[in-house]
């Protein structure tokens, strides 16, 4: 239509009448002449919590104009609007809602506004088969399609702030967050699509505080739990208070991080508030560091989109047709350009449909609320829309959310300083690189936890193994000498096998002193289960061995030299195969027990936790100090089996050791001496395994304990044992010549000697008997004797 007037104005020639000319001008100047009308039902908060509309209706008609006037977009078409003021009420919405849909003419379309009324028309405007465009709601209710399957909105919804965030937890390398929010419906919703988007990404949520009015409890607990990576969801004024408080709680600085949203005043931190009781100072030195985010509602490009205009010469002409008003008090001004856009993608949408429509045999101007194919095409082309704008690029995700860059800045030196753009439509991060750190770079999202393990000290290790190498030394120095000197007699009577196998578990019990100082100090990690074997094994077989001979020897003692002298005559001989047979059932049982025990419940590394230390200089460092030890999952049952037994051998041990202390027997000639290595085995043992248990966490006073303890009894049982022999063997010269005659005697007489004492002492006490009875009988004649010649001597006389 305009350019058929250019053509015939152009063509008019100055011979044409007067009439034909203002004709020509009338029609020209009314573009509309012959268009059929569609009607948009629309709801501008000119008033109330957000008065919106003051900027947003004068936008929106500027879109209407320019539509109207192109003749590529719905060129038989022309777009009214009929608008009300909302005043941001969902009561005041509702009257206006009723009279858009009951008063002629039909709306194609319904724009509202602020997110409440929005969600009252959406979920609503079903039930007619339209289609609802909003231009200031950014609920992240609204984004639900079984509840608003119609709704579309060009203002991006809250959660558009998540994506950044993630992507900017990814950059800077954070895997753990935390998050406080003021407790409001649009707030939590932010907080849960955050939530579940973070858990996409591999990252944690470690702390989440909510408050009502009072945030102090709220930031205490961030402080408390060690947050360093903190989102903020709250309002302005709640902004304020929480800020007081991380001043108060020390909770800013180089290690912290705080992300705010980015609608927030310039100046918001510096506004006098009579509800905090914190300086301006202290609040601008709390805030200093934080990050913002916040919807780009105008294009910061210079392109030129669907209307054909830049981004400023948009802003030029609003303010033109506001008169001169200041935008910071003209409500809705931010939210302008979102305005403009919903007109033209309206508009574009509209104009998409018209083919479609027309090969269905249905047109525009058909629509009635009844009529739901056009319904389903307005919204097929809805969703689909894509274009530049003067707010940036236009697209609505699935559930009909405008999808638009975010704008990343940083409070640097008490001013924000845009740091980056990010388009989540295209997952691309424009960085700029003038991000500033109170620190050397972004603070880690958690105290730097440095695991140090505790090992054994050193000195004490090869001192003691130098200790327990000597001891060894010692008890093949013994074994050798009691081996050598097998033959001799004196050496016969003490069972020189026993105390052999004395000897031999003493070197076992020393040699596991070494694996006991290995740790991972010396060894890996996968070594480490064979050393704790080498532990057990060498330490259990040791002394069962050792005391397991003590113990026999002291049994068989007490059980032939503790009966009563009738009953020692009836008691058949032990022979020494049989102490044998004792020390080996002794050591199988040991033996079973260790591989039930490994096969059942093998051991195997754990490693105990202690708490974290603080190192001198560097506070955003802790130290975790660990230990490594050998154990098992049901480690204490397993001990206490063990325990029990070895200690009722124990007390065992000391109880025969106590009865035998006063008998003497040229068959074990050195019980005596095994007595005191019992007493002194028991002690040591019963004092050393309790205190190693509750000392197991101090590693050198536990190891100190334990391996001294062995140390000490095995020094003293070699020494008890083996030194009071080699002495009498030296002062005495009972070396081979004693030997030899033993051998010249046979061993049998040895074997024998006890049988022929008991012989003796028989053959003793008859001879008595004997004795005693010619005793009696010479007495009683020397009787008989006197009496017959006593009468004879007197008749002499």
């Amino acid at each position: 239509m305009a350019r058929l007037c250019q053509i015939l104005l152009l063509r008019s020639v100055p011979r044409c009448s007067l009439t034909l000319t203002l004709t020509l001008i009338l029609f020209c100047s009314c573009p509309a002449l012959g268009k059929k009308k569609l009607y948009i039902g629309a709801l501008f908060p000119m008033s109330g919590g957000w008065p919106g509309g003051q900027a947003c209706l004068p936008s929106a008609q500027m879109a209407l104009d320019l539509v109207n006037k192109r003749t590529d977009i719905l060129p038989d078409y022309e777009l009214e609007l009929i608008h009300y003021d909302s005043m941001c009420d969902p009561g005041e919405a509702t009257k206006l809602l009723y009279d858009l849909l009951y008063t002629e003419p039909i709306k194609i379309v319904l724009m509202p506004g602020c997110s409440s009324v929005s969600t009252l028309v959406a979920e609503a405007a079903r039930m007619w088969n339209l289609i609802v465009l909003s231009y200031g709601s950014s609920s992240p209710a609204l984004s639900n399609r079984q509840r608003f399957p119609t709704f579309f909105r060009t203002h991006p919804s809250a959660t558009l702030h998540n994506p950044t965030r993630v992507q900017l937890f990814q950059k800077w390398k954070w895997t753990k967050i935390a998050t406080i929010q003021q407790t409001t419906e649009v707030f939590t919703s932010t907080l849960d699509d955050l939530e579940e988007r973070v858990r996409e990404a591999g990252i944690e949520i470690s702390v989440r505080q909510s408050f009502l009015t009072d945030p102090a409890v709220a930031v205490k607990n961030l402080k408390r739990q060690d947050a360093r990576i903190i989102v903020g969801l709250f309002y302005e004024t709640e902004a304020r208070k929480v800020f007081c408080e991380v001043y108060k709680e020390k909770l800013y600085g180089k290690k912290y991080v705080w992300f705010l949203i980015g609608w927030y005043a310039d100046n918001w931190f510096k506004i006098k508030d009579a509800s905090i009781n914190c300086t301006v100072e202290q609040m601008t030195e709390a805030v200093e560091g934080h990050v913002t985010t916040e919807i780009v509602m105008l294009n910061p490009e210079t392109v030129r989109g669907a209307s054909k205009l830049t981004s400023q010469e948009f802003l030029a002409q609003l303010m033109s047709k506001l008169g001169g008003k200041n935008p910071e008090e003209t409500g809705g001004f931010q939210e302008a350009p979102l305005a403009y856009d919903a007109v033209w993608a309206l508009a574009l949408a509209l104009n998409k449909t018209v083919g479609p429509l027309k090969a269905k045999g249905h047109r525009l101007e058909d629509f009635n609320y009844n009529n739901r194919d056009i319904t389903v095409e307005i919204y097929r082309a809805m969703n689909t829309s894509s274009f530049e704008g003067v707010s940036g690029h236009v697209v609505f995700d699935a559930q009909g959310s405008r999808m638009a860059w975010t704008l990343i800045e940083q409070l640097q030196g008490g001013s924000y300083k845009k740091i980056g753009y990010y388009d989540s439509t295209k997952g691309n991060l424009s960085w700029y690189g003038n991000d500033k750190w109170i620190g050397s770079g972004p603070p880690a999202d958690q105290t730097v936890v440095i695991e140090e393990f505790r090992y054994l000290s050193q000195k004490l290790f090869v001192s003691v193994s130098v200790f327990a190498g000597l001891g060894i030394l010692l008890g093949i120095v013994c074994l050798t000498f009691n081996i050598y000197n097998r033959n001799v007699r004196y050496i016969q009577n003490s069972q020189p096998y026993l105390n052999n196998m004395t000897a031999v578990g003493c070197m076992m019990a020393l040699a596991a002193v070494f694996p006991l100082g290995i740790d991972g100090l010396h060894v890996h990690r996968r070594q480490f289960p064979v050393v704790c074997q080498f532990r057990l094994w060498l330490l259990g077989l040791g002394f069962s061995i050792a005391y397991g001979s003590m113990f026999t020897k002291i049994w068989w003692v007490h059980a032939v030299f503790t009966k009563k002298d009738e009953k020692k005559d009836k008691r058949k001989h032990l022979e020494p195969w049989k102490l044998y047979a004792t020390v080996g059932v002794l050591l199988c049982i040991d033996i079973l027990s260790l591989i039930i025990w490994q096969i059942l419940d093998p051991l195997h590394i754990t490693v105990e936790k202690f708490t974290r230390e603080a190192p001198k200089g560097d506070l955003d460092v802790l130290i975790q100090p660990l230990l490594e030890h050998c154990s098992s999952e049901k480690m204490t049952t397993w001990l206490g089996v063990v325990y029990g037994y070895k200690g009722l051998l124990l007390l065992l041990g000391i109880f025969l050791a106590y009865e035998t202390k006063s008998i003497s027997t040229e068959k074990i000639n050195d019980h005596r001496a095994v007595g005191m290595a019992i007493y002194n085995v028991a002690v040591l043992c019963m004092i050393t395994a309790p205190v190693t248990m509750i000392l197991s966490s101090q590693q050198d006073a536990s190891f100190a304990f334990a391996s001294l303890a062995i140390v000490f009894s095995v020094y003293i049982t070699l020494v008890v044992l083996f030194v009071p022999k080699m002495r009498r063997l030296i002062t005495r010269g009972e070396w081979q010549s004693d030997a030899q005659e033993t051998m010249k005697t046979g061993s049998s007489t040895n074997n024998n000697d006890e049988e022929k004492s008991r012989q003796l002492e028989r053959e003793n006490k008859e001879l008595q008997k004997i004795i005693q009875e010619v005793s009696q009988a010479l007495s009683l004649v020397t009787r008989l004797s006197f009496h017959s010649c006593f009468p004879l001597k007197l008749q002499q006389c």
